[in-house]
Formats: C-alpha cells, sequence, structure tokens
C-alpha cells in the first residue's frame, strides 16, 4: 500500500516540478520530456531495487551515473541542473521508501518549497550574470569597472577578464553585478515613467481650429425680400 502511495506521490511532485515551476518559468519543452523520463526511470529502478540488501547503494549508484551521462551530454544552465537533480531526487526518495511514510512525503515536498522558493523570479531580481565585449582593451580595473559600470546600467559586483585583446583592441569579461532601481527606471520610455499612453516627445495631435471669417462657409448675402400685400393700393 505504500508503494502506492509513494509512486502518486512522485508522479504529482514531478509533475509540479516540471510543469507548475519549469515549464511556466523557462519554457523548455526538451528538458521537461528529460525531467519526467529521468524521474520516473528512476522510480521504477529505485523501487525495483528497494527490496534487496544491496538497493539503497545500487541506487545512489544509478544517481550517480545517469547525472554523469546527463550532464556530459549537453550543457546546462545552472538552474536547469538544480531542477535535474530535484527530479531524481524525487524518483530515488520515493522509490526507497523511507520509514515512516510521512517523513518520506516531508522530503519530497521540502525539494518543492526549495526550488519554488530559489527560482522564484522575486529573489534577488536586480542581480545579473553576463559575459561582456568591451570595444577597447583595459587592464586598469577602476577603468574597467567604470565603463562596465555605464554600459550595464548597474553596480559592478565582479569582474573577471576572460580575454585581454591587445592587437584588436577589446576585452572579454566575465560580470556579476545588480541593476540599480534607477537605471530600470531610465531604461524605461518617459511615457510608461509618466503613465501616459504615448511618448511625451511625440507630437499630439494639433487641436481643430475654429474656423475664421475666410474659412466660415458662404452664406447667401442677398437680402431678404419682404412680400407686398397684394390688397395695397397703388398711391
Amino acid at each position: 500500500m505504500n508503494t502506492i502511495i509513494l509512486i502518486a506521490a512522485d508522479l504529482a511532485a514531478i509533475t509540479i516540478l516540471t510543469l507548475a515551476l519549469y515549464l511556466r518559468r523557462h519554457r523548455r519543452r526538451d528538458l521537461v520530456v528529460s525531467y519526467l523520463g529521468m524521474n520516473v526511470g528512476v522510480l521504477a529502478v529505485a523501487t525495483a531495487l528497494s527490496g534487496s540488501a544491496a538497493g539503497v547503494g545500487l541506487g545512489l549508484g544509478l544517481f550517480g551515473v545517469l547525472s554523469i551521462i546527463r550532464l556530459r551530454s549537453t550543457e546546462l544552465a545552472q538552474h536547469e541542473v538544480a531542477y535535474y537533480f530535484s527530479a531524481l531526487a524525487l524518483g530515488l526518495i520515493a522509490g526507497i521508501g523511507v520509514e515512516p511514510l510521512w517523513l518520506t512525503l516531508s522530503l519530497m515536498a521540502l525539494v518543492l518549497l526549495v526550488m519554488f522558493v530559489g527560482d522564484n523570479p522575486r529573489v534577488l531580481p536586480a542581480y545579473r550574470h553576463q559575459t561582456v565585449v568591451l570595444d577597447r582593451a583595459i587592464n586598469n580595473e577602476p577603468e574597467l569597472y567604470a565603463r562596465l559600470e555605464e554600459v550595464l546600467n548597474g553596480t559592478v559586483h565582479s569582474a573577471t577578464i576572460q580575454e585581454l585583446d591587445m592587437v584588436n583592441d577589446k576585452t572579454i569579461v566575465d560580470v556579476r553585478y545588480a541593476v540599480c532601481p534607477a537605471h530600470q527606471d531610465l531604461s524605461q520610455p518617459r511615457h510608461a515613467q509618466l503613465g501616459f499612453d504615448q511618448p511625451a516627445g511625440a507630437l499630439s495631435p494639433a487641436p481643430q481650429e475654429l474656423p475664421t471669417q475666410s474659412q466660415q462657409p458662404v452664406q447667401s448675402q442677398q437680402p431678404a425680400q419682404q412680400s407686398v400685400p397684394t390688397s395695397a393700393g397703388v398711391a
């Protein structure tokens, strides 16, 4: 009975991890398939080996082998690696089935909670990591930091020069920085800051001018003729 509950809990957890968290935030369908397949595969193998004496050791060995193969096949970003190991951990925890049952379910919920909070866009939203190619060869650190902050519109925390080309006059730098809120506001269109629908500098349609006397429609200038009563006599 516990095995069925753990399998159902793992399927629910990997669905939340891949579809509700990863796919909504990063939109990579290929890795969703990888996470689902890897999780279910590890779950099946760990469940099958959990009854043997060497089940735990073989499960951990399988965990390491699959990790090495997958990570050597393609290059993954760090957050994708975190999702990958979380999918493996969920399958392994559910497959081994730690007693009591509530402890296994709590560990799976803890993995989901950590990924939900750690990968939330509201956590440290200003921090960035980028490789920058400058159009000048700069080996002076204060000048380099000043140039990077001017280009990136933020506060540079660390800058590692990866390549300093004196011949072609360029510098390749690995930068970790934080975007300043003031710079973020300046990067937005002016009309977005003021709350208007159109740019502040855009020309608004000219107001319609009242028609002048020369532009007024020509009206009939004939004097109104007074009707003469037919009954009047001639003097």
